[in-house]
């Protein structure tokens, strides 16, 4: 088979990673790709977004498959386009995509279909915002954008200006949601679902901020598999994943792909706060390395409508994804800054027992490798535990060095400090 990823960041040199492993393919290729991905596959220089683009290129290549994890080709139109050209493809189509890309929509599901959500209210006037806030001063609320918005940034605070500031950045161009802010276990779930029942992947835990309190970003670290009492998995799947693909079903918005559903584990159980319609970064940088089944084995019982009944391999190790960041993100990360060599090794992520590494705002420049984002690369330890693996991801953190570089200092730890 020959398979084509979508996509230049983190998340996708980890997907294309993971089919590389595979022995049931025979051709890899990355649109557009990164300095990672060229070792393991050819990259395609197009635009990802663009459906006639990608359609082209799968003529060109002879591609069978093409798998699409991330959001701009979906919000594009990109899956519908290939699909009805004949070309097999991976994620949400059309229908589907006011999960994520609507999230008046998402609550109004989740109402209707008794799915617990935080509370929350909609604004599309600045100042009944304002009033709103002054009337519940010193309470803690999340302001997000009602439509999809890169790397999930949002704002959690208490502080009006704070929260006031954001919601203006946001209210050119959309309405926004305002909810309750939650106590909790932040758990990401990632499941391929078919039409007949989903395949769950280890379950994560991803940390948003630049540091405990700190401004919001696209995700500073993850680490896989959570460590959740069996009542909290049985609750996970009664409260929140079987009443959503029902409901998929029940509203005609079911497909074959991937929904990955953002919850916060609370006192009073878990709560949905957000669905996506394809992978989280970097939570699929710390799932990917544990999976030991081959990937097209997975997309082949997604095809059959057996994913229900296929057995998934799990790597019984731990991982801890840590991301290396630029310098001023995330409100405006320095670029062009040049990365200390990096071994070749590094870039093959050819070698067990060592820490794997997946490029994101990295590209090669004149032979060497120079930043051209804010989050640049994502080091994945692993180990018996989650502690083993936090402490190889850190050692392997040493390798990337760039002027301004940066990451958290505490991933991982609240699982294993007292």
């Amino acid at each position: 088979m020959r398979i084509l990823v979508l996509g230049s960041g983190a998340k996708d040199h980890a997907i294309a990673w993971w089919f590389s492993q595979s022995r049931l393919i025979n051709g890899l290729f990355v649109a557009p790709g990164n300095v990672g991905t060229e070792s393991i596959a050819t990259n395609l220089d197009i635009d990802p977004a663009d459906a006639k683009q990608v359609y082209e290129a799968c003529q060109q290549h002879s591609i069978d498959y093409v798998f699409i994890g991330t959001e701009a080709p979906l919000f594009t139109g990109v899956i519908d386009y290939l699909n009805e050209r004949g070309i097999d493809t991976f994620g949400a189509p059309n229908r589907a995509l006011k999960l994520e890309g609507d999230r008046n929509f998402s609550r109004m599901f989740t109402d209707r279909h008794n799915i617990p959500t935080p509370t929350h209210h909609m604004f599309e006037d600045e100042q009944k915002l304002s009033d709103y806030l002054k009337r519940h001063a010193g309470e803690r609320f999340v302001v997000k954008s009602n439509t999809i918005a890169p790397s999930r940034v949002m704002v959690d605070s208490s502080d009006y200006d704070t929260l006031m500031a954001f919601a203006k950045t946001i209210l050119t161009n959309s309405s926004i949601m305002l909810e309750e802010h939650l106590n909790g276990l932040p758990v990401t779930l990632t499941l391929f679902v078919d039409n007949t029942g989903y395949l769950m992947l280890p379950p994560s835990s991803d940390y948003m901020k630049v540091g405990e309190g700190g401004l919001p970003t696209g995700g500073m670290g993850s680490i896989c598999p959570v460590p959740l009492q069996e009542t909290v998995s049985q609750s996970l799947i009664d409260t929140i994943i079987e009443p959503t693909l029902f409901g998929l079903k029940a509203e005609r918005m079911a497909y074959k792909g991937v929904l990955t559903i953002s919850a916060i584990i609370t006192k009073k159980g878990p709560i949905l706060v957000d669905y996506h319609v394809r992978f989280n970064d970097p939570a699929a940088q710390a799932f990917v390395p544990l999976i030991r089944t081959d990937i097209i084995d997975i997309l082949n019982a997604m095809k059959n409508d057996t994913l229900s009944s296929l057995n998934l391999e799990v790597s019984s190790k731990s991982s801890v994804a840590l991301v290396i960041a630029s310098e001023g993100y995330p409100g405006s990360p320095v670029t062009g800054k040049e990365l200390d060599p990096v071994p070749a090794a590094f870039l093959l992520n050819a070698f067990d027992g060592t820490p794997l590494y997946f490029f994101g705002g990295v590209n090669a420049k004149d032979g060497k490798l120079v930043t051209t984002g804010g989050r640049c690369v994502t080091v994945v330890g692993l180990g018996y535990n989650i502690m083993n693996a936090n402490k190889n991801a850190y050692k392997g953190a040493k390798y990337i060095n760039f002027p301004g570089s940066w990451y958290r200092s505490d991933i991982g730890d609240r699982f294993f400090e007292n």
